[in-house]
């Protein structure tokens, strides 16, 4: 690429003594990166070359242009900002030094705690940065664009640690900013460095489909150009391409329904562009009495916008009675924010004319900054960010239709801790389009929300914490009731988290004893800390046991792996040869501390280590130190619970077994004299983690006591 095409693509919306300021930045980093290559093979100034080619594409400010030619500069080539601001001004430099400061990210490996902690860092620094200075993250998404574009060039872990990185955070990124033409263009890359086969075939059938894909919609667009004419409304229209990783969702939520790529009717799609939001709806209504609207599948998004400022009309259609067929409808100047989002903006802002729209629009921007002064961890800021920013979005509207944008399985205490924090702690009940719902009701796409309040200082409940039942999916909800409990007693929330870590150790059979060691896992100094931050929801007791089930080996022994059956995926320390066999005592899963015993006929038999066999064992020297590896597989294992029996029971259990995707091979009952109950469950789980989801859903079904992991009946000692 030459210069000459950079300048060429910004005169088309810059005057005259703006491209100066950027042929003014080319020369100067050209000559800093004189004699530095890229891994590609290519001279170093490509790089900054290409930046700038993307947002001018996306025709933002001479300022941002010259920011991307010199972002690399000052780390690549030693010249200090100063340098930078003596030569072009405050403001380029400002956005050089914002670059710059985001662009130090240390690339480790994924597993290393620290590998999340900086990437968590790093995200909270460039959304606080973006909702000071949006430009920054503008010329960070097109220098991510660019190194994605020459991804190959790199190692395979290199690939795939940044193209995980590109698919999580700056694809959606771009998403929220509605940014479609890098939205698309970084979602396809990093599908193509993450699952290239599934890249590939979807290109091909694609590809091997276009000349008669073409040809159809160039049929369909004849019939529609005729009949809006026919009534006077002047249109551009256009088959809407759909892109790689587009598809590639579509068909991963297919499959589930048993469907498969010929299903997928919005690979054919109409674009409509039109003058006005008038003409939007009266095409609208041409297009419906051409062909049969698909019921479900309209969406106004004119009169209720999405969060990153998207607007449109669309629907389905069944064209001739046989092919769904989407429809887009929009005005070119909404097809030019879509395309640009809110860079289209940020020029309007920076130019004469304002966009009075701007501030309301970014206005979840500025959240940001309140959430990193309330979110200490920045881990837990990137909890936040991923679940309250990046995930799609739900339109609700308050009784007096004010819309408030939450994410999709939002519920009305979400909503409610949205309106204000004191409407979250005193909320007691719901109504949703006049009609009472529970509090973790998932609320949908025009709801009229209303939240009923206590008059007194009621405060949150502890069960809107727990992940099982649903009350509360946004981070920032969470993180309000969490400050409730915080500010109570502490003594108090000492002894609820020593109950409820109680709790849970009996639900999954482990012993209570090793709390300092759990304290560790945590990163807690003090027993007492970590109880407390369990009760008032710091740390839940589904954490416990997913944390459990990931831990890691702690024996710096030799692993020899043994030549198991591939359901068990078990490694003995220090032996070969020997098959591995699941002791039935005490059904160990993953996450479960684990034995060997060495039997006289059977090979190894792993048992937990506080199996009652192994703990009364007198022949030691046959024990041998185990340790499970990655496995996919499921496992047996045995539950009991206590119940005062009613109707229903039975039934409420299995169902959310069943909902959990557990496979239940036998349940038993006892029937008592009190009129309680006792139930026996066997079924097969993955690890720790799912036993404990399970089981704290069971625990809260009406009329359970107790629920808690056995073994089987058997207790002899594992001798041959």
């Amino acid at each position: 690429m030459s210069l000459a095409e950079l300048l060429e693509k910004a005169q088309e919306y810059l005057p005259p003594e703006k491209i100066a300021l950027v042929k003014k930045a080319y020369d100067f980093a050209a000559e800093a990166h004189k004699g530095q290559m890229r891994k590609t093979g290519d001279p170093y100034i490509e790089h900054p070359l290409q930046t700038a080619l993307i947002l001018a594409r996306v025709q933002l400010d001479a300022n941002s242009l010259a920011a991307a030619l010199l972002h690399d500069v000052p780390e690549n080539c030693g010249i200090p900002v100063e340098k930078i601001k003596a030569r072009f001004g405050p403001e380029v430099s400002k956005l050089v030094d914002g670059v710059t400061r985001l662009g130090k990210i240390s690339w480790q490996a994924p597993d290393d705690p620290q590998a999340r902690h900086q990437q968590a860092e790093n995200l909270r620094k460039m959304l606080v940065a973006m909702a000071e200075d949006l430009p920054v993250v503008f010329i960070k998404l097109a220098d991510r664009l660019h190194n994605m574009e020459t991804l190959g060039a790199l190692s395979r872990d290199m690939q795939i640690r940044i193209a995980q990185e590109t698919q999580e955070i700056y694809a959606p990124l771009a998403h929220r900013l509605g940014i479609w033409e890098l939205k698309w263009r970084l979602e396809d890359l990093s599908l193509r460095y993450l699952e290239r086969a599934k890249y590939d075939k979807i290109a091909k059938l694609i590809s091997a489909r276009r000349d008669q894909r073409e040809s159809f919609i160039a049929q369909i667009i004849q019939i529609v150009v005729g009949e809006l004419k026919r009534v006077g409304i002047k249109a551009d229209i256009s088959g809407r391409p759909k892109h790689i990783y587009s598809i590639y969702q579509k068909i991963q939520r297919y499959e589930a329904l048993g469907k498969d790529f010929d299903d997928i009717y919005d690979l054919l799609a109409l674009r409509v562009l039109v003058g006005s939001v008038a003409d939007c709806y009266n095409a609208l209504g041409v297009i419906h009495s051409l062909w049969r609207p698909l019921p479900g599948e309209f969406d106004d998004f004119i009169a209720s916008p999405k969060s990153n400022g998207y607007q449109g009309l669309h629907t389905a259609v069944m064209y001739m009675g046989t092919t769904p067929l989407e429809v887009q409808i929009r005005t070119r100047e909404m097809h030019k924010l879509d395309e640009y989002g809110m860079a289209a903006h940020w020029r309007y802002k920076e130019g004469e004319e304002k966009d009075i729209h701007f501030e309301e629009r970014v206005a979840w921007l500025r959240q940001l900054i309140d959430w990193h002064r309330e979110l200490s961890g920045a881990e837990e800021f990137l909890e936040s960010v991923k679940t309250d920013i990046f995930i799609d979005q739900v339109f609700v509207y308050t009784p007096k239709g004010e819309i408030k944008d939450l994410p999709k399985g939002a519920t009305p205490l979400d909503f409610a801790y949205r309106v204000h924090t004191e409407v979250g702690h005193r909320c007691i009940g719901a109504k949703v389009n006049g009609k009472l719902v529970p509090l973790n009701y998932q609320m949908n796409n025009g709801d009229v929300v209303e939240i009923m309040s206590s008059k007194g200082d009621k405060g949150p409940s502890r069960d809107w914490l727990n992940p099982h039942l649903g009350y509360i999916k946004t981070s920032h909800a969470q993180e309000k009731v969490r400050q409730w409990f915080r500010r109570q007693e502490r003594t108090e929330n000492i002894e609820r988290g020593r109950a409820l870590l109680e709790k849970e150790m009996r639900h999954l059979g482990l012993k209570t004893a090793e709390r300092e060691k759990l304290a560790r896992l945590f990163e807690y100094d003090n027993v007492d800390d970590f109880l407390a931050a369990i009760g008032y929801g710091g740390v839940s007791t589904h954490q416990i046991a997913v944390k459990l089930s990931a831990q890691p080996p702690t024996q710096a022994k030799a692993v020899v792996a043994l030549p198991a059956p591939p359901e068990t995926t078990i490694r003995v320390l220090g032996m070969s040869d020997l098959v591995t066999n699941l002791a039935r005592c005490c059904r160990p899963l993953p996450g479960d501390p684990i034995i060997g015993y060495i039997t006289r006929s059977r090979g190894v038999t792993v048992h937990r280590q506080d199996c009652y066999n192994i703990v009364n064992e007198e022949e030691k020297e046959r024990l041998v130190a185990a340790e499970w590896g990655h496995t996919d597989a499921f496992y047996p294992v045995s539950i009991q619970a206590e119940a005062w029996d009613r109707v229903g029971l039975i039934r409420d259990v299995t169902t959310i077994m069943a909902e959990e995707g557990v496979n239940i091979g036998s349940v038993n009952l006892t029937h008592h004299d009190d009129y309680s109950i006792t139930l026996f469950f066997t079924f097969q789980t993955k690890d720790l983690a799912q036993l404990s989801r399970l089981m704290g859903k069971i625990d809260g079904i009406r009329g359970i006591t107790s629920v808690f992991r056995v073994g089987d009946e058997a207790t002899t000692k594992p001798k041959s």
